[in-house]
């Protein structure tokens, strides 16, 4: 089945221009209760609606600023200082739009020259602690946005609404492809370049495939150190998808081959583990709330991935994922009925040839 893509935007990007989206609805949505509540009658209807559509595009770029650039930028940051720079840049761009949108109501609908507008515009500034309630009214908003941005960057975008509206408060059974990827040869590699060398050498890895599994619309669950887990609905699309992620992350990594050659000396290679199954999902925890997948094939998946070494396969997947594709018979091989450590029987598993 083609993969298609509305104007050939990837799935990455496409969940990066909702976020953009959702804050420019966001911010407009509170700016029009608050101003619609502080309407008088003598507001020029025009001058409300010129209002609304002026903040919605400019919190488009904010939005922008906030998932692109200001993200970017301050990643490497301690949360806190990131997040009090963040507020300062965007702060002085609140009061640039809202000088803005008041020299633009006074010029064009109150009929003022420039000189005149600029001093009312002071006179409104200092009028009954307007400066101090503006400050505290976008730090607000600010906050409230950042807010949302982590927990959606915790929890995965694929899973946030599902947290929000408390879905997995109560655990959930659910059909999913489990897959666990993990580095090969890690042992090595951390003897060979040390530990503080090697934490960034798996934080780049995981960089790569993380991107591919958001890429292929798949859930991430957990990193436990070197290693991803990450699930998809067990339908054959996901199915497709899963395998799409293989493929792509040896993409990721390869084009980045020389960045990692050059840096660590090593380029990464990588085992995976996948089987499809029932799970329970919920949300456990007191204090530190998390969201938790857990039952036989989280277990059975585990020790597929484990079993790469000793059957000297990179990618091994069980009988009933197998099942859920549509591969060629040259496109995998049986291993045959295979003992896995902890289960009680053995269950057949393919290697595949991808």
């Amino acid at each position: 089945m083609p993969d298609k893509r509305f104007l050939n935007i990837s799935h990455y990007n496409g969940l990066r221009i909702k976020l953009v989206l959702f804050i420019a609805v966001f911010w407009t949505a509170i700016d029009l209760v608050i101003s619609w509540l502080n309407t008088s009658g003598e507001t020029h209807v025009h001058t409300f609606w010129y209002r609304e559509i002026f903040i919605f595009l400019v919190s488009i770029i904010v939005g922008y600023l906030f998932v692109y650039r200001l993200k970017r930028l301050f990643e490497h940051l301690p949360l806190w200082l990131s997040f009090l720079l963040r507020s300062f840049i965007l702060l002085a761009l609140a009061f640039t739009i809202v000088f803005i949108l008041q020299l633009f109501n006074g010029i064009v609908f109150d009929g003022l020259n420039f000189s005149d507008a600029v001093g009312n515009l002071k006179s409104y500034a200092l009028y009954q602690n307007w400066l101090v309630r503006k400050i505290i009214y976008w730090l607000s908003i600010f906050f409230v946005t950042q807010l949302i941005l982590i927990i959606n960057e915790k929890y995965s975008p694929s899973v946030f609404v599902d947290i929000l509206t408390g879905k997995y408060s109560k655990p959930q059974q659910e059909r999913r492809i489990v897959m666990f990827m993990d580095l090969r040869d890690s042992t090595p590699i951390a003897e060979k370049l040390g530990h503080h060398l090697y934490f960034q050498f798996i934080r780049d890895f995981i960089y790569q495939v993380s991107k591919a599994i958001i890429e292929c619309e798949g859930t991430i669950y957990q990193y436990v150190g070197d290693e991803v887990v990450c699930s998809w609905p067990a339908t054959r699309r996901n199915a497709k998808k899963c395998l799409t992620t293989i493929l792509q992350s040896r993409r990721n990594i390869h084009h980045q081959s020389e960045k990692f050659r050059r840096k660590y000396g090593v380029i990464p290679e990588f085992r995976v583990g996948i089987h499809a199954g029932e799970v329970s999902v919920g949300e456990i925890g007191i204090m530190k709330k998390d969201l938790a997948m857990s039952g036989d094939t989280m277990n059975t998946t585990a020790r597929i991935r484990s079993a790469c070494n000793e059957l000297k396969h990179h990618f091994v997947v069980s009988k009933d994922f197998i099942e859920l594709t549509h591969l060629h018979d040259y496109q995998y091989a049986s291993l045959g009925n295979i003992d896995l450590k902890g289960k009680d029987k053995g269950i057949e598993l393919f290697n595949l040839k991808i």
